[in-house]
C-alpha cells in the first residue's frame, strides 16, 4: 500500500461537520482536524466554501491561516508567524513537525539531523529520532536513521496538499524529469546497440577462427594418411622429420670415423718396419 492512501478518508468526517458549520463552528472544526490522529491532508476542507469564508472575518482569519500552514507550509513558517496565529497544542506540534519533514524531503534525499534540529526546533537528537521514528510508524515517510553520519536518508513519503501558484513549477519539474529520463533511455539505448554490434562481430570472429582450425585439422588428417604407409614400413615421424634419414645420417660419421682409426693403424704397422 502506498503512503497516504487512507489520509484522505481520515479527514472525510470533518467534511462532512464542515456543511453546516460556520464562523466559530468552523474555526473549531479547523482546530479539530488539524489536531485529529491520522489527518494529514486538508485541500479538501481548505476549499469548501463555509472554511473560505474565515478568511475574510477578521476574529476567525487566523483559523482559516493555521489551516493553510497545515496544508502546505512548515513548523518553521508558523514560528514566524505565530503572533498572528492560534497557539498550538502537543499534537498539533508534533503533526506539524512531521509535515515539515515531508516538505524537506521533496528537495532532497538526504536531510542531516543539523539542518532537522534547525527546521524544527528539536532539543536533543534522541528527541528528533523519536519524532521521526512515530512519522515511519505512521506511514508518513519510509527512510532510514543513520546515527553514524547522523543523517535521515529518505526512500519516499506521502504527498502533501499543493499551494496554490505552485502547479507550474511542479510541472516545469516534471517536465526537466521528463526530459532526464528520455535522455537516459536513449543513453541507454545507445550502448545496448554497441553492445549488440560488439557481440555480433565477436561471434563472426569465433566462426571464422572455428572454420580455419577446422581447416587445419583437415589438412593434417590428409596429411597424416598420406604419410600412413611410410610409418608402417618403420619408419617414424618426429615434428617432420624421418627418424629412420636420421639414423642414416648419423651411422656416416661414425663409419668415416672407424674408417679413420683402420688407416692410422696402418700407418704405424708400416712405421715400425721400417724401422728394420
Amino acid at each position: 500500500m502506498e503512503l497516504g492512501t487512507n489520509f484522505a478518508a481520515k479527514l472525510e468526517p470533518f467534511l462532512l461537520i464542515s456543511k453546516s458549520a460556520k464562523g466559530a463552528a468552523a474555526a473549531k472544526l479547523i482546530q479539530d482536524a488539524t489536531s485529529a490522529q491520522g489527518v494529514f491532508v486538508f485541500a479538501e476542507l481548505l476549499e469548501l466554501p463555509n472554511i473560505q469564508e474565515l478568511a475574510n472575518n477578521e476574529q476567525h482569519a487566523p483559523f482559516f491561516s493555521l489551516l493553510q500552514v497545515f496544508s502546505y507550509r512548515t513548523y518553521k513558517d508558523y514560528l514566524a508567524n505565530k503572533d498572528s496565529l492560534p497557539q498550538l497544542n502537543q499534537a498539533q506540534i508534533t503533526k506539524l513537525k512531521h509535515l515539515s519533514i515531508v516538505s524537506l524531503a521533496a528537495t532532497r534525499r538526504i536531510l542531516p539531523y543539523s539542518l532537522l534540529l534547525q527546521e524544527l526546533q528539536m532539543p536533543t537528537i534522541r528527541d528528533l529520532e523519536d519524532l521521526i521514528i512515530d512519522a515511519i510508524y505512521l506511514d508518513i515517510l519510509r527512510g532510514k536513521l543513520d546515527q553514524k553520519e547522523q543523517q535521515l536518508e529518505i526512500e519516499y513519503t506521502m504527498g502533501r496538499d499543493l499551494e496554490p501558484g505552485k502547479a507550474e513549477a511542479v510541472l516545469a519539474t516534471l517536465k526537466a524529469w521528463a526530459s532526464t529520463t528520455a535522455s537516459v533511455l536513449s543513453a541507454l539505448d545507445n550502448k545496448l546497440a554497441q553492445i549488440s554490434s560488439y557481440s555480433t562481430a565477436v561471434a563472426m570472429d569465433n566462426e571464422e577462427h572455428d572454420r580455419a582450425y577446422n581447416a587445419i585439422l583437415k589438412d593434417v588428417s590428409k596429411d597424416s594418411k598420406k604419410r600412413g604407409p611410410l610409418a608402417a614400413s618403420g619408419n617414424l615421424m618426429r615434428g617432420g622429420i624421418d627418424l629412420a634419414d636420421a639414423m642414416d645420417v648419423d651411422e656416416e660419421p661414425r663409419m668415416k670415423g672407424r674408417k679413420g682409426m683402420a688407416v692410422d693403424a696402418m700407418i704405424k704397422q708400416q712405421r715400425k718396419r721400417n724401422r728394420f
